[in-house]
């Protein structure tokens, strides 16, 4: 063999190192999630324009190179303004839960998600089976933001997308209400409570911009004394609780991603999705390793009590001396035993035949000696 085909050799040699090398790393858990979609869950008073954000998110992800895949969770709405991949209105229908369960719209809702959610683990395949071709994925949730919020299914849906994918909480502000700094400390304050409870990144999104522009919101984000001069010419109650809390809340912020978008004009949409990015960052360095952590402790707790049974299970052994244990179970009869059985009932119901006649006797004699006596 010549130089060059030995050189030729040794570089085909090199080039498959490195395509295995490569393959494997691409392998690895952290690489694999990296190439999964983003789960965007999207959350929002009702008339934040939630729905209508989620239209033109939608429209957005259709327009450009993005792939995305749509969830909707609300089965009480009437028309969806944007075509989804899995619809809870096609396994669950409202109405007829509510008549059959008697139940308000409220209380409808949330059985209707708790129905959805014991088959969601189904959802999940179905997201999984297609993750290769998904860049984002869009979940549209009820406008009664506690009954998702707050509720075992909400949960279940959260963790169930969170143990799978890189996964944002969107918690769709409305810009407009949120310019009386009582309102805005009362969405500062319910973002917090989801941030805490999901323990997911979290991003703001402060939706009609159009209307109104969403810097004022930033600054008392920012500095806490701009937010203080704005409720110093208000004496209430709400104000005094709303100077307190800023206070409180300053660290809280740093957390805390946002951008400010409008679901009308469509403006701030490009930074929107530049942010989610940021987030699923976020999760793969802060929620991903934690998650692994848990999981690696319920994994120490299972596979302590599964030593403490088998110690249990080697200590009756032992005490037992490799002898067969006699369980406490029915004697079987033989059939003398059944034959003799048989012949003991006889004997009783003849007893109790005895016993009634002579009742009937002395009952016949009773009644003889008092028609004597009259």
């Amino acid at each position: 063999m010549d130089d060059t085909a030995e050189g030729k050799l040794q570089g085909k040699a090199a080039d498959d190192s490195e395509e295995a090398s490569s393959s494997s790393a691409s392998s690895a858990p952290g690489n694999m999630v990296h190439k999964k979609p983003v789960v965007i869950i999207v959350i929002g008073m009702a008339g934040s324009g939630k729905t209508t954000l989620m239209q033109r998110l939608v429209s957005h992800l259709s327009t450009s190179k993005s792939r995305g895949y749509v969830l909707n969770l609300d089965p009480a709405v009437m028309s969806l303004p944007f075509s989804a991949n899995i619809d809870i209105r096609d396994t669950v229908n409202y109405k007829n839960v509510m008549k059959e369960y008697h139940l308000g719209p409220n209380g409808g809702i949330l059985t209707s998600l708790n129905l959805f959610a014991t088959k969601f683990d189904e959802v999940v395949g179905l997201v999984e089976a297609r993750a290769a071709d998904l860049d984002y994925v869009l979940v549209d949730t009820p406008g009664q933001i506690e009954i998702f919020t707050w509720s075992a299914s909400g949960a279940i849906v959260i963790e169930a997308f969170a143990s799978c994918f890189p996964t944002v909480v969107t918690y769709v502000v409305d810009t407009p209400r949120s310019v009386n700094p009582v309102t805005f400390m009362s969405n500062m304050l319910y973002a917090c409570g989801i941030l805490y409870k999901t323990r997911l990144p979290l991003l703001l999104a402060f939706n009609k911009v159009d209307v109104v522009k969403h810097q004022f919101a930033v600054e008392w984000m920012d500095d806490f004394e701009a937010f203080q001069a704005a409720v110093e010419g208000d004496s209430s109650y709400s104000s005094s609780l709303s100077r307190s809390l800023c206070l409180v809340l300053d660290e809280f912020y740093k957390n805390l991603s946002n951008a400010g978008v409008s679901a009308v004009t469509g403006e701030g949409i490009e930074d929107f999705f530049h942010q989610v990015d940021k987030c699923a960052d976020e999760y793969m360095e802060s929620y991903r390793p934690d998650l692994e952590k848990r999981k690696a402790e319920k994994a120490q707790v299972e596979a302590k009590r599964r030593e403490a049974n088998m110690a249990r299970l080697q200590k009756d052994l032992d005490d037992s001396k490799g002898q067969n244990v006699v369980l406490s179970a029915p004697r079987r009869m033989e059939d003398g035993d059944e034959e003799d059985e048989l012949d003991e009932e006889e004997e009783e119901e003849e007893d109790d035949d005895d016993d009634a006649n002579g009742e009937e006797e002395r009952g016949d004699e009773v009644f003889r000696e008092i028609g004597g006596r009259l």
